[in-house]
């Protein structure tokens, strides 16, 4: 199985996920830039690294998340978060076309609810003891 994850990353970087990553970092750059926005640059650089490669990887909530990390999702997705995830639909669009890309575009798709929402949940590898936060 690690080996199909290995390839489909591989794969995943020269058809989506290099582009991806570089979006994620420019908006990461950007929300770095004025001191009140670092904490959705760091969510930024976080979603880049789950852009980059996403195979093997899990995204979960985090323990003791609470009203701060919704009240950022809040603005978050005012800003930002629409926007990405409509990108996110368009590469799956895209990817879906082919058969060898209809798991790419899944991989795609697997990624709006943290792009939506990336305050209180983290990143982890496949196989984690705790559930993984489905939609």
């Amino acid at each position: 199985m690690a080996l199909v994850r290995l390839i489909l990353n591989i794969i995943w970087i020269f058809v989506a996920g290099f582009w991806l990553a570089i979006g994620y970092i420019l908006a990461g750059l950007i929300c770095c830039v004025l001191i009140v926005t670092i904490p959705f640059g760091i969510a930024s650089f976080r979603m880049a690294n789950y852009a980059f490669w996403p195979f093997g990887r899990d995204v979960v909530r985090r323990n003791g998340a609470g009203g701060g990390s919704t009240a950022l999702n809040v603005i978050w997705v005012i800003v930002a978060g629409g926007w990405l995830a409509l990108g996110h639909i368009a590469t799956a669009l895209g990817l879906a076309v082919t058969i060898i890309g209809i798991p790419m575009a899944w991989a795609s798709l697997k990624m709006i609810p943290l792009a939506l929402a990336p305050f209180g949940n983290e990143i982890v590898a496949s196989g984690h003891t705790r559930e993984p936060w489905q939609f």
